[in-house]
């Protein structure tokens, strides 16, 4: 099959990509698009499947790399044209769109098989590797899917049996999500779903995570629709007791509990550390923000208080944690509760990610979402009875939530209430940043509790 040079599909590219929902940049003018690896997994006379990673370059930003799996073909499918880079010549278009493209790499998977050598431009190093845990056996054959709509990864289903996520962001080195499911796995922790297997290739001389294969929770339901369901049903009878979640809280909290006890045995921890730094660190962020958001400034004096007693709070534990635990980020099947998606804080470098940190920060990051599961709801309505149904479901799910988590630590998060306090506030200022630029009708939600918190 005749191809089109790099430098074509580059330009053709440069358009393209910032189109994509999982194009993490909108806004910033991209420059270019420069092919760093270009691996061809398969040649069939109708489909050639080819691993792409490109620097996308801005004029006043640095580079990001990112990776598209395409598929080459003479001619595609109606239902493939909205997925079409380019079309000068063979067709080549986002191969996660294509069943066909996605059972290719379901195979590379299940076989172990290296790709075939492919085009590199000079100067670069590439072969897409695909492992496997030890003792993980995936099948050959299996058929996928993309699951739901594409956020800053694409998700396929394998078989129905097994999740891949591509990672269409790529940083240089091992994801913290293979990293932190290999050491769950090796802890037989149960509140996670099983890592089968990841994609590697050396880019810039450094072992870097692709993607990853695990075990796909069938018939699952993500947290947070099932917290909104629960909320919305407690405010349309304004009663809190019709649509109880706190039985549900206080299993996340016991699960989550575990996972840190696992990752605490599995990788270590620290019990005599300072939270002097840690809060001066949060403190600092508070104060740029306000930049962004100058309803911080009248704050300000009150959050520099708590800050001081949180600073002088006793000395506790690190260790890795998530990072950026959420409802959004645990699944609820039939029998417990599951975390996913340990990547940590996207803004962050993988360096960054994994800095031991406390539990309190995941503790702090569901507390904020249960708030937020109750008062996104409320962002139109002055209604006083239904401010006051939101407000008692939330503490009943926090308490809820920390007794489960206590009860499974042997350690109350809220015994280090300043502390507490402190995370939660960081975590409420990053989302008064983000409501303020992409949401503002929603600023009033982080800006309530940021009120309430240093009250």
């Amino acid at each position: 099959m005749s191809l089109e040079p790099d430098d074509r599909l580059d330009t053709a590219l440069t358009s393209w990509i910032p189109q994509q929902r999982w194009f993490g940049s909108k806004g910033k003018p991209v420059s270019a698009v420069r092919t760093i690896m270009r691996e061809t997994v398969v040649e069939y006379e109708d489909l050639r499947v080819d691993h792409l990673l490109v620097s996308v370059e801005f004029d006043d930003h640095e580079p990001e790399i990112y990776q598209v799996p395409l598929g080459i073909r003479e001619s595609v499918s109606d239902d493939l044209l909205p997925w079409v880079v380019s079309s000068d010549g063979p067709v080549v278009y986002d191969g996660m769109r294509d069943p066909d493209v996605i059972s290719v790499y379901a195979d590379q998977f299940a076989t172990g098989t290296a790709p075939r050598e492919g085009r590199r431009p000079a100067g670069t190093t590439g072969d897409v590797r695909f492992r496997t845990m030890d003792g993980s056996v995936i099948e050959a054959g299996m058929k996928g899917r993309v699951l739901g709509a594409e956020q800053s990864n694409t998700s396929v289903i394998l078989g129905n049996t097994l999740l891949l996520k591509i990672f269409r962001r790529v940083n240089l080195g091992i994801n913290p999500d293979v990293e932190l499911h290999r050491a769950l796995g090796e802890a037989n922790c149960e509140f996670v779903a099983s890592l089968r297997g990841w994609m590697e290739a050396d880019v810039d001389g450094t072992e870097t995570t692709l993607a990853m294969a695990q075990d796909f929770a069938a018939g699952s339901s993500e947290g947070w629709t099932t917290a909104l369901e629960s909320v919305k049903a407690a405010l349309d009878a304004h009663d809190v007791t019709v649509s109880d979640f706190a039985s549900e809280s206080d299993e996340l909290g016991a699960a989550v509990a575990a996972v840190h006890a696992d990752l605490a045995s599995s990788l270590g921890k620290s019990d005599d550390s300072s939270p002097a730094g840690t809060v001066a660190a949060i403190l600092n962020r508070v104060e740029e923000a306000s930049a962004v958001v100058p309803q911080l400034v009248s704050f300000l004096p009150r959050i520099r208080a708590l800050i001081e007693r949180a600073k002088s709070a006793d000395t506790f534990s690190v260790q890795r944690i998530h990072g950026d635990l959420h409802l959004g980020q645990v699944l609820r099947t039939q029998p417990r509760w599951l975390l996913i998606d340990f990547e940590g804080e996207p803004a962050k470098s993988f360096d960054e990610r994994r800095i031991p940190d406390s539990p309190l920060r995941d503790v702090a990051g569901m507390l904020r979402s249960f708030d937020y599961a109750a008062r996104n709801l409320l962002v139109d309505s002055s209604d006083a009875a239904r401010e006051e149904v939101a407000r008692e479901w939330v503490n009943r799910n926090v308490a809820a939530f920390c007794d489960g988590y206590s009860r499974v630590a042997g350690v109350d998060p809220r015994d280090a209430a300043d502390l507490l306090r402190a995370y939660e506030l960081d975590k409420a200022v990053y989302e008064a940043v983000y409501e303020a630029r992409n949401r503002p009708t929603w600023l009033s939600i982080p800006m309530h509790a940021i009120e309430r918190l240093v009250g």
